[in-house]
């Protein structure tokens, strides 16, 4: 009978104590496996997310502001641009692509964000590699009035092609509803990442949503103070008296799956944020890296790269969170290694004589502090490699339910290089614990022992 054998079988000579402590663990590394890969899942999608892009150009204010609400639509806009300074800046001869965004409504039911966009963001790569697949027969925003919904919302919401929407301005809570409506004309398939829970309408039809366009006295007096340019007073009153019947529309009672005719002029239009991609590929950190100090000088706007700034995120703060969440699991597993200490050393005092009948019967100190520290290592592995089930188990599970609720893609199978070294560091933390019960049973004194009973 070889060392484990024994071992294993005084390990269920005591069932329930050996079980509680092998579980004990199991839960601290089903914990810990969770946090590890959900983080990893996570860490992933938002540097690949927000690497489809050089640059984003928004109004000044935070930069990471600037990234979530534009990449991950989470927070409010800080501000708007004028149009005119996107068109002016996608003429930029060292510019490839500018994509502009208009956000701020949301979709009534659901309350999914609102991306006023062109069909060109759907020719380009959302992430590197990867590129916008949509359902049979669905097109990418070919008319005014077409929307393209993302995967999650068609399912949470039920939607389907042909259906009709109408937008919430600003937010669910303010309530008050737009009159038109916006028809899907394509469903994109799942990509993982924020634009499975957005949906996207032509740009021309979001600035035809009433209220969506500003006053024309104020917009030009507003761009005129953007690009630091006198206005004349004169010529101003001549423009308004000239489109004074344009100037305030009712949108009531139109087809509203036909654009009516109505073109907002570009003074009254104003953009989000403005995706950029810069031309060529040796210079083209450099000109990212100018084109940002440029716009960093002025006063207009500022290009935030946004990689550096969901580096910045990852790095301290749901860096800082995921530490404290291993150190406390850690920790678990720590405790959960001391009870394995407390059951095996407490059950020394009554095996003293089963030690001292195995010594008497040819097995030396060494085979038994061999026997002893297996126990551990046994209870200390079962529980480990029990843990790692459950925690991939766990994943699992939750995948299906942080989908629906966040859009995001969790590959129940996804695996984290730090698992490699957690039945090893198992292995260590047994062989430490085990150490003082094997030590007690190397010393045990045969003929004390058994002339005492």
């Amino acid at each position: 009978m070889n060392t484990l054998t024994i071992a294993w079988k005084s390990i269920k000579q005591r069932r329930l104590a050996s079980a509680l402590t092998a579980l004990s663990v199991a839960l601290g590394v089903t914990l810990m496996i969770s946090v590890l890969v959900i983080n990893g899942v996570i860490d992933k999608m938002f540097n690949q997310t927000a690497s489809g892009y050089d640059l984003i150009v928004g109004p000044k204010g935070s930069p990471l502001q600037l990234v979530l609400n534009t990449v991950f639509r989470v927070g409010a806009p800080i501000e708007n641009l004028p149009y005119r300074y996107y068109e002016e800046l996608k003429k930029d001869p060292r510019i490839e692509e500018a994509i502009p965004f208009a956000i701020g409504d949301v979709t009534e039911e659901g309350g999914f964000p609102i991306v006023g966009t062109i069909p060109r963001y759907f020719a380009l790569e959302y992430i590197p590699g990867r590129h916008f697949r949509i359902n049979k027969d669905g097109k990418f925003l070919p008319g005014t009035w077409d929307a393209v919904i993302g995967s999650a919302v068609a399912k949470q919401n039920n939607w389907k092609m042909g259906d009709e929407f109408q937008l919430i301005h600003g937010s669910a809570e303010s309530g008050h509803v737009h009159d038109e409506k916006f028809k899907i004309v394509g469903i994109l398939a799942p990509t993982g990442t924020p634009n499975d829970r957005t949906v996207f309408v032509n740009l021309r039809g979001f600035y035809q949503v009433s209220g969506h366009e500003k006053p024309l006295e104020e917009a030009l007096r507003r761009e005129a103070e953007f690009f630091g340019e006198k206005i004349d007073e004169a010529e101003l009153q001549k423009i308004l008296k000239e489109n004074a019947g344009h100037d305030h529309h009712d949108h009531s009672g139109h087809d509203h799956g036909h654009d009516h005719g109505h073109e907002v002029p570009d003074a009254q239009k104003e953009v989000t944020a403005i995706l950029v991609q810069m031309k060529g590929d040796r210079l083209r950190g450099f000109s990212t890296i100018k084109l940002q100090s440029e716009l960093k000088e002025g006063n207009k706007a500022q290009a935030v790269n946004p990689i550096q700034q969901i580096s910045w995120l990852m790095i301290n703060i749901v860096g800082n969170v995921r530490t404290m969440l291993i150190i406390l699991t850690s920790l678990i597993i720590v405790v959960s290694g001391v009870s394995i200490f407390v059951s095996i050393y407490n059950s020394m005092a009554d095996r003293k004589r089963e030690i001292a009948i195995m010594r008497a019967l040819g097995a030396g100190r060494t085979a038994v502090f061999t026997i002893i520290l297996s126990e551990s290592v046994l209870l200390c592995l079962g529980g480990g490699i029990l843990g790692i089930l459950l925690g991939h188990g766990l994943v699992f599970a939750a995948a299906p339910i942080i989908e629906a609720r966040s859009g995001l893609l969790i590959n129940p199978f996804a695996f984290s290089s730090v698992e490699l070294i957690l039945l090893p560091v198992l292995v260590v933390l047994a062989s430490l614990v085990g150490f003082i019960p094997a030590m007690t049973a190397y010393r045990t004194d045969v003929a004390s022992t058994l002339s005492d009973t």
